[in-house]
Formats: structure tokens, sequence, C-alpha cells
């Protein structure tokens, strides 16, 4: 299949599930979550997990779990929680995995949470670091929101910038960033402690997430995508359909053909 076909198709797939979403609100959830930077770790071992923030896309009730939450109840004071951080950080874990257990049927939104390193299984990695046992949510019931829009509007449909993405398409958009870091600020964060800082974000995070999911559907989002990109309509793809497809260019070789006989029957 031509390049310009197979962008056309995935622009399709990725319509048809932000369609879905549309559809059954009220059974899916944003999610995302904030972790230690992987980037400052040298010794091998996975991230540890700051907060994760679940909000369902249709009420915006959101259900959080975090590092400082599990302390508070433990009362763990806040200079403690590094001493504490396994034990805390593995009740944190049960809960969330209580939650995505008991969500029946529901799928989940997410941007980029797609391996070992940042993602779903990033955190059932850790649970099994913490002796837990996760519950495995199957890739059908996940929907990558950043490849979507990819699809959906092209690779160019945004900058990429200092800070990814999401935090462009807001600027375009005019979507405050109050309370959300950017990667670089997460980074920092963890390493002073902030963890309510870290939790604000990634609530903040799913808002906006939930915003521009909104955009999408009613047709308002801002991109650089042209008329052409946002259509799925591109010259190339006439040639591809001719070149793949011999009824096509049959009927194409017919009408020339046909063309040129009107032609020469006007010149006699």
């Amino acid at each position: 299949m031509g390049k310009e076909l197979t962008k056309l198709k995935r622009r399709r797939e990725a319509r048809k599930g932000f369609e879905e979403l549309d559809d059954k609100r009220d059974m899916n959830f944003v999610v995302h979550y904030s972790c230690e930077s992987f980037y400052d770790i040298i010794d091998g071992r996975t991230p540890r997990i700051t907060s994760i923030a679940a909000r369902n896309f249709s009420t915006g009730q959101t259900h959080s779990f975090s590092i400082h939450k599990s302390a508070e109840q433990n009362r763990v004071q806040v200079q403690d929680i590094n001493n504490k951080y396994d034990e805390l950080e593995k009740q944190m874990l049960d809960e969330y995995f209580d939650f995505i257990k008991s969500r029946h049927g529901y799928k989940f939104m997410h941007w980029n949470m797609r391996d070992i390193n940042y993602g779903f299984q990033a955190i059932e990695h850790r649970y099994k670091v913490l002796g837990g046992e996760p519950f495995v949510i199957d890739d059908s019931r996940k929907f990558d929101m950043a490849r979507a829009l990819i699809a959906f509007y092209g690779v160019t449909y945004v900058p990429h910038g200092d800070s990814g993405r999401l935090h462009s398409l807001m600027d375009m958009n005019k979507i405050t960033a109050k309370d959300m870091l950017t990667g670089k600020e997460e980074a920092s964060a963890f390493e002073n402690k902030e963890f309510i800082k870290l939790h604000q974000s990634t609530l903040r995070k799913v808002d906006v997430m939930g915003n521009i999911l909104e955009r999408i559907l009613d047709g308002s989002l801002k991109t650089n995508a042209s008329w052409l990109d946002t259509h799925g309509v591109h010259p190339a793809i006439i040639v591809e359909v001719v070149r793949e497809h011999w009824v096509w260019s049959l009927l194409l070789l017919g009408a020339g053909i046909i063309g040129l006989i009107a032609s020469l029957k006007e010149l006699f």
C-alpha cells in the first residue's frame, strides 16, 4: 500500500476511535501519571511513581492516587516520605489497581503511555517490584491520544517544541497551563520532594486532555494541519489507487480512449 493510502487508512482508524469515545463517554477514563525522571536514574532500577489520575470523560469526576496521600493516611511527614517510599508507593498502587480492576468494560485514554519506560507497563512492572500482582489492561481498551492526533491531523499538526506536543497544542488553543509542569519541572519537583505539586500537575493534565478531546469532537481544535490533511485528501492518492487497483486503471484507460475517439471524430 502506498504512503498516502496508508496515511488515509490510519486517519480513518483514528476517526473511528474518536467517534467510539464520543459514543460511550461515560465508559472512558482519561489517565495520566507522574514519576521520578528515568533520565536521572543510574543504577538501572525503574522510576518511582508519585501520582496517578483517572478522569471520567463524561462526568469529569477524577479519581487520584498519590504518594503524599498515602503518607498522610499513614501519618508520615513529607520530609520522611523517602524513608518509607516503597511501602507508601505499594499502598498507592494497591488502590490504583483495585480501581482499574473494578472498571469492567471501560476504556482508558492516555498520552504516550505505551512502553516500559513510561506507560501502563511501567506501572505494572513497578508494582511487581514492590511485591504486587498487577491487573493488566488489555491493549484493546487503551487509546493513545498522542498517536491518534498524528494519524488524524498529520505529523506536522503542531510543533514538538521543548516541552512536547501537548504543551504546544495548549499554547495554540489558549488553554492555560496553571499547575501543569513540563518534564524538566517534574524532575526538579521530585528531587525537591514537592509531591503535592506533582499531584496537581497530574490532575491538570487529565483535565487538559479531556478539554482537547472535546475540541477534537466538536471540530474546534486549532492545529497547523491544512484542509487536505484533516480531510485525508491528497492528489497522490489518485495515483496510488490507480497503480494498486487494476479496475480503476482500466476505467481511466477506457475513459481516455473514449475521449480520444471523440476528439478524432470532431477533427474529421
